[in-house]
């Protein structure tokens, strides 16, 4: 069944699906931006033709931001703000996978109070996975706001830390 654009639902705005492919190369060549979405539709397209986090290579990651926002620290909305970052212990895949989801849906959802200062959303297959959800600023309040949401709605077991961009200090913690 091919559903036409008019009966297709609109997200609130438009993302990017970003993938950071091959660690040997310079980190900006290798941030590729596979595709945009901007219906609920076209988002489910995409996950069912996608890898699972838990599938890809260790060093590879998935990002997905609000459309004409790099996952970089350099692009113009993400130089003042932080990231909220949610860490896994080695071998939780399942538990990666499904965190993955549920934080995508929260954001092209658009869940959040303050989910103007949302850019993105990062999954960092590594020794230990990890996923960030970026923002445009550090303001405590709003920031603080995100953090909890994301802990209850997530269940997140752990404490997760905020960390303004250019630091490694964690600024916050829920």
């Amino acid at each position: 069944m091919i559903i036409s654009s008019e009966q297709k639902h609109p997200l609130e705005n438009e993302w990017s699906f970003w993938m950071y492919t091959n660690k040997e190369k310079e980190w900006t060549a290798n941030l590729v931006e596979l595709t945009t979405f901007k219906t609920v539709e076209d988002y489910w397209c995409l996950y069912h033709h996608m890898k699972l986090p838990s599938e890809l290579n260790t060093g590879q990651d998935y990002a997905i931001f609000k459309k004409g926002i790099k996952p970089m620290w350099e692009d113009e909305s993400n130089q003042k703000g932080g990231r909220w970052q949610i860490l896994f212990d080695d071998l939780q895949y399942h538990v990666l996978d499904a965190i993955w989801l549920d934080t995508v849906l929260l954001l092209i959802g658009e869940n959040f109070k303050n989910a103007d200062i949302i850019c993105g959303v990062v999954v960092n297959v590594r020794q230990k996975n990890k996923i960030s959800i970026w923002t445009n600023s550090f303001n405590s309040s709003a920031a603080l706001e995100i953090g909890r949401k994301l802990k209850t709605q997530l269940r997140v077991p752990n404490k997760i830390h905020y960390y303004k961009h250019n630091t490694s200090k964690s600024m916050y913690n829920v």
